[in-house]
């Protein structure tokens, strides 16, 4: 009998795990978002017949401004609103279409939010979570968008170019920073979509960056539509053709060349480069190439340190040395599949950065935006036996640091963000443990400053009313960013990056401090702290003779 009910359980086991796989075509799952604790939808399309043994390839689709997952997987696959039909209603359900056999992800930008900071955060997110369901081809991963979500397709692909397979960003409005990075498509197939007539993504821009990627050496498809407007996604979605010029590609994960450009090192990895150290406040570039076997020629740019990973490359021979011509010094390397390089005195030589003490690294480096980009929670102060009149006004400020959810019209909406604010005494472990800290306030006011005061750099004066201090700066394995006197949206204009409200389009301007006065487009003195978090001399002197700010 034991042997029975153990046999009936395992047979019952089985049939409940065969009931809860994902059935075939359309549906949404989520992701629980480690950035604010909330469930993150996204659109997700299985081919018929799914083997869980087999490995697919996959196609990442971004959505665009005003609309939303679901609506991103029926655009896709070549499927537009039926006539009279609103986005709204689209949105209820999901046609039928040509099976294809490729898994399909759309994630949600938070309603309207682009596709930096949190949401970019999300895409990569939801991008691990199906590749820890399914077995997924990492060599044959594209990325696709159109509008908003063709500028994140840009920014996505050039910022992360190892990642992907090919890209198709469809009547692109990419973030001014991903001009700077169009040699990043070295390696990457690029197609182009765009409406001629477009009054949303002018067609002369898209042509202009085309041109300037061919010229950069990448293979680069641009289609231009006559007479189509902002709805280029109709003509470059027909008939799933997106699948079948996908088909083309795979993903080298070992080019002969790598040319790459970063900002940031959080963004500082290419195929076999990776950058180690960026001069502050610079674009790093590399451009690397093997011109024989054994033999390559590197040339730099605002680059400090960086390595080479060449484990598994074809044109590396792990038990012979490699010569290395770097900004023209010559380097014989003994054999070995990693090879490091440090700038000296403005001289390269071969051998890993020594890293003391407080250091810029990836996730903590700055600038200002890096810190609402992560988990992060807006803590006002309640220190100095302040009145509830005081007090409320600290806490209105900080509701509105941390509003970002506030209303932008019927198409832009609501943006799906919701943070913590909590008062200084309200702070815990975990706070301190997992996230950044906006802290408002002074070390008179608010009681998390207070308790920092001496590892802080820079003290705005507590009965300053015209000025506004703000700046990021590295705690244990976050960051605090510090907002002292007036707010950093504080009689600021309306203008700026459109996805966002007018109290946050500031923020990925901002470098890694600012003192302003009355409002920000006023600033008295703004910067960069060196590779190693210090206030360079020139800054400390011009931020000393204001006579408001005291500096560590």
């Amino acid at each position: 009998m034991k042997k029975l009910l153990v046999f009936l359980f395992s047979g019952l086991f089985a049939l409940c795990l065969q009931a809860q796989k994902l059935p075939s075509g359309p549906q949404v799952l989520s992701i629980h978002s480690t950035i604010d604790d909330t469930e993150q939808p996204y659109a997700l399309y299985i081919p018929p017949n799914f083997d869980e043994k087999a490995t697919y390839p996959l196609v990442v689709m971004l959505h665009g401004a005003g609309s939303n997952h679901r609506l991103a997987l029926r655009r896709v696959f070549g499927k537009s609103n039926a006539p009279g039909e609103s986005d709204v209603e689209a949105s209820r359900y999901f046609p039928e279409w040509k099976d294809v056999n490729y898994i399909v992800v759309a994630p949600y930008a938070r309603g309207t939010a682009g596709y930096q900071g949190v949401v970019e955060n999300d895409v990569l997110q939801v991008l691990e979570d199906v590749k820890s369901r399914f077995k997924i081809d990492e060599n044959r991963i594209y990325l696709t968008g159109l509008s908003m979500g063709g500028g994140g397709t840009l920014w996505m692909g050039l910022t992360r170019p190892d990642i992907w397979a090919a890209i198709a960003p469809v009547c692109p409005a990419p973030p001014a920073e991903a001009i700077k990075l169009i040699g990043n498509a070295l390696n990457i197939p690029v197609h182009f979509f765009q409406g001629a007539d477009d009054p949303v993504v002018p067609a002369e821009g898209v042509r202009k960056m085309a041109k300037d990627m061919d010229y950069l050496g990448a293979t680069v498809t641009y289609e231009e539509f006559p007479g189509v407007l902002h709805d280029s996604w109709v003509n470059a979605y027909a008939d799933e053709y997106v699948f079948e010029w996908f088909d083309k590609f795979k993903r080298n994960p070992f080019p002969e060349r790598v040319l790459f450009a970063a900002a940031q090192l959080k963004y500082g990895k290419a195929y076999w480069v990776n950058f180690d150290a960026i001069s502050p406040g610079n674009l790093a570039e590399i451009d690397a190439r093997f011109t024989d076997n054994q033999n390559l020629t590197i040339n730099t740019k605002k680059l400090e340190a960086f390595t080479l990973n060449l484990k598994g490359h074809p044109s590396l021979d792990a038990t012979k040395k490699l010569k290395i011509q770097l900004d023209g010094k010559k380097l014989d390397l003994n054999p070995s599949t990693t090879f490091h390089f440090v700038k000296k005195n403005m001289k390269w030589e071969a051998g890993e950065m020594v890293k003391t003490g407080m250091m810029k690294k990836s996730g903590s480096e700055g600038p200002v935006f890096d810190a609402f980009s992560q988990r992060h929670v807006y803590v006002y102060g309640t220190r100095g036996n302040p009145s509830e009149e005081e007090l409320g006004k600290r806490r209105a400020q900080a509701l509105e640091g941390a509003n970002w959810s506030s209303y932008r019209g019927e198409f832009l909406g609501r943006m799906m963000f919701f943070p913590r604010v909590i008062s200084d005494k309200e702070i815990r472990p975990s706070d301190l443990k997992d996230a950044n800290l906006i802290l408002f306030g002074t070390k008179e006011t608010n009681q998390i400053i207070a308790d920092m005061a001496s590892a802080l750099p820079i003290h705005l004066r507590a009965d300053d009313k015209e000025h506004g201090l703000l700046y990021i700066y590295p705690k244990g394995n976050n960051y605090v960013v510090i907002n002292s006197g007036l707010s950093w949206w504080a009689n600021s204009p309306d203008q700026g990056y459109p996805f966002v409200s007018v109290v946050h389009r500031n923020l990925p301007t901002f470098k890694d401090f600012i003192l302003f006065k009355n409002s920000v487009e006023t600033p008295v003195i703004d910067g960069y702290f060196d590779t190693n978090w210090k206030l360079p001399s020139e800054s400390i002197n011009a931020l000393k003779s204001t006579g408001n700010i005291s500096i560590n």
